[in-house]
């Protein structure tokens, strides 16, 4: 009878784990705290959505949410990180296309694979992006630009955070939608490219409204279109640069959350619903206005075919440019 109980009691034990999944699934999250990882250094990029999604999700789930950064090798020290850690819910990501998308193309080493090793939670924002000029250069929209280039070749340059970047690639694009050859000048960060437009020593810039505020505040330098598909809400009477090129499509620059792949169903759920609660909050929609960002706040699976889609858009891009993996 003693062994009859014991054998009962292990399959009633694994009828349990076959109803309700792994005990860290059903635990999740009481076990520990959760750590959203950012892969680049404190201050108002990914790592601002981060530290304003983390006391809501802390609230939410009733555990402590801590927010730790990993930065290196343009993102992907913290990303591999958190490729390699366990499926558990307990470490989190906070991206950018720089690593997720672009890396897939820039990079010959790649510690990790964006698509396969992640598994996609929320794309949680995305920045306002502008074509900024300065503000001495003879041109007030997209169409004068082009006619400025095509009559004065080799005059015009612009600048991005580096070769690879998002709005290097960004300015390639232009180039071949439009036929002319705006010279590439490659900086480290965006503010000293910035500086320069005001100052004239370059005369364009493809940006995040937010790092040119204080040129265009200035008026050492003029925003001359909005690279989204649409117009900003802010600045209503800037046009959308498809007004004037409809083949002009930049690739999504989300700012979103990942974790490692495999995480359970249920804990996947949860997070995606807790986070787009915590990013449409009211107080802090209002912070992401100010800071000229535009709330996405998709789905797991919108959020895995925007990652697929920019990795497809900037791999066209990259190739016709000729830039090769380094």
């Amino acid at each position: 009878m003693g062994a009859f109980r014991a054998i009962a009691a292990i399959l009633c034990g694994l009828c349990v784990l076959a109803v309700h999944g792994p005990a860290s699934a059903q635990s999740w999250p009481a076990a520990k705290p959760i750590t959203i990882v950012v892969p680049v250094p404190p201050g108002p990029s990914v790592d601002m959505i981060a530290r304003l999604v983390a006391p809501k999700l802390s609230e939410a789930l009733g555990q402590t949410v801590i927010v730790d950064n990993r930065s290196g090798a343009n993102g992907t020290i913290g990303s591999a990180m958190v490729a390699h850690a366990a499926p558990d819910g307990y470490t989190l990501l906070a991206a950018t296309p720089a690593s997720h998308v672009t890396a897939v193309h820039l990079m010959k080493n790649l510690p990790f694979d964006p698509v396969k090793d992640f598994t996609p939670l929320m794309a949680a924002v995305e920045p306002a992006t502008a074509l900024i000029v300065n503000a001495d250069l003879p041109v007030n929209s997209v169409q004068e630009l082009i006619a400025y280039a095509k009559a004065n070749p080799g005059k015009l340059s612009y600048g991005s955070s580096g070769i690879g970047s998002v709005f290097h690639l960004t300015g390639e694009l232009f180039n071949r939608i439009v036929g002319v050859n705006i010279t590439h000048v490659p900086y480290r960060g965006v503010s000293q490219p910035m500086q320069d437009v005001a100052a004239g020593h370059i005369q364009l810039l493809h940006i995040s409204l937010s790092s040119a505020r204080g040129a265009l505040a200035s008026g050492k330098a003029k925003v001359i279109a909005i690279l989204e598909p649409k117009r900003y809400a802010k600045l209503p009477n800037v046009p959308s640069i498809s007004e004037t090129l409809p083949a002009f499509r930049k690739p999504s620059t989300w700012f979103g959350f990942f974790g490692p792949a495999n995480m359970p169903p249920e804990i996947v759920t949860r997070l995606n619903a807790e986070m787009r609660k915590a990013i449409t909050a009211p107080e802090v929609r209002a912070k992401l206005e100010d800071s000229d960002l535009t709330i996405i706040a998709d789905t797991p699976a919108e959020f895995a075919a925007l990652q697929k889609e920019g990795i497809q858009q900037f791999g066209e891009i990259i190739k016709a440019a000729g830039i090769g993996p380094q």
